[in-house]
């Protein structure tokens, strides 16, 4: 990336470089980029031009500026209206893919290796959350990593930036990262619940106010998807099928502000929350509650996540 000076103004020139799949990252982010043109107030920069042979893009220069409102509550009004973009014939952009029986799979061996013995409908259960995510309409521009640092506070409002995950999807999955503390980045943190619960009143409402419906989809379907995802306890080079919820199990590592077992136990923590009082989910809740209980005695040292607020971004 590049700061530049043009006629018009300055700007930021990027380049997609590196990897077998930098082509299809130039192209996740200039459709995004296009389809998110259409948010107002804006949520992301604007795409001033593109060379599609060298996989460079000209970006308007985002301006910091002091939020008005708490953050978590410009981030999900942001993300309401990035996923409200979608068009009904996009091309360019791949569907969000879930966890599958696999991901299933290993999270009930890290729970019989740390002695916890699920109920046989747990498998039933969590298959349930996520065909109930696959048939919800994928309706919503996902950015595909909407970690707090893929973000500009600007005077007009919280921007996006860095489109080169950007799906198609259901968009519970994105407003999960509040209270699953960010799950694909490293700035793992946490959020209050007083201000959870507004965040996510000031997405619905944003959402609502844009499309003229209530958002489809469960949290707590959306928080399971991301407890089970063992690739989610590591950085993105990494990502490449390897068992990471059995190598929790059997060791620990540092990854940006936590470990791979902090990440673990603040999501089970979520889910235990989020699932208690759901008839659907009772075997998943009583699991989470179990392995909460478990891992609080068998890694007693364990600190919980850092509060959001004290991350310098």
């Amino acid at each position: 990336m590049w700061r530049v000076e043009l006629a018009g103004g300055p700007a930021i020139v990027k380049q997609i470089v590196g990897g077998p799949d930098a082509e299809a990252r130039f192209a996740r982010e200039t459709t995004a980029l296009r389809l998110a043109a259409g948010a107002q107030p804006a949520v992301a920069p604007e795409l001033i031009g593109i060379d599609p042979e060298a996989r460079l893009m000209v970006l308007e220069r985002l301006v910091r500026d002091p939020a008005s409102e708490p953050w978590a509550v410009s981030y999900a009004k942001a993300l309401a209206r990035l996923h409200a973009c979608l068009g009904e014939h996009v091309v360019g952009l791949p569907q969000w893919v879930g966890p599958t029986a696999a991901d299933i799979r290993a999270f009930l061996r890290l729970a019989d290796g740390l002695g916890i013995s699920a109920a046989p409908t747990v498998t039933d259960e969590i298959s349930g959350t996520l065909s109930r995510l696959a048939e919800f309409p994928y309706d919503a521009l996902l950015h595909g990593d909407p970690c707090p640092d893929n973000e500009v506070r600007t005077g007009t409002g919280l921007r996006f930036v860095d489109f080169e995950r950007a799906a198609i999807g259901p968009g519970m999955v994105e407003l999960a990262y509040l209270r699953m503390a960010f799950p694909t980045c490293w700035c793992a943190a946490s959020i209050p619940e007083p201000q959870l619960l507004v965040a996510e009143a000031a997405y619905r409402d944003t959402w609502a106010a844009a499309k003229g419906h209530e958002p489809a989809g469960s949290l707590a379907d959306a928080c399971v998807n991301w407890l089970i995802r063992g690739d989610s306890l590591v950085e993105m080079a990494h990502r490449d099928g390897t068992d990471h919820l059995g190598a929790a199990g059997r060791t620990d590592w540092e990854w940006g502000t936590a470990t791979a077992r902090q990440r673990f136990k603040h999501r089970l923590g979520v889910v235990a929350d989020v699932t208690a009082g759901r008839a659907e989910l009772s075997a998943v809740h009583d699991v989470a509650v179990a392995l909460s209980a478990q891992v609080a005695s068998r890694w007693p040292d364990l600190d919980l996540l850092p509060p959001l607020s004290t991350i310098p971004f």
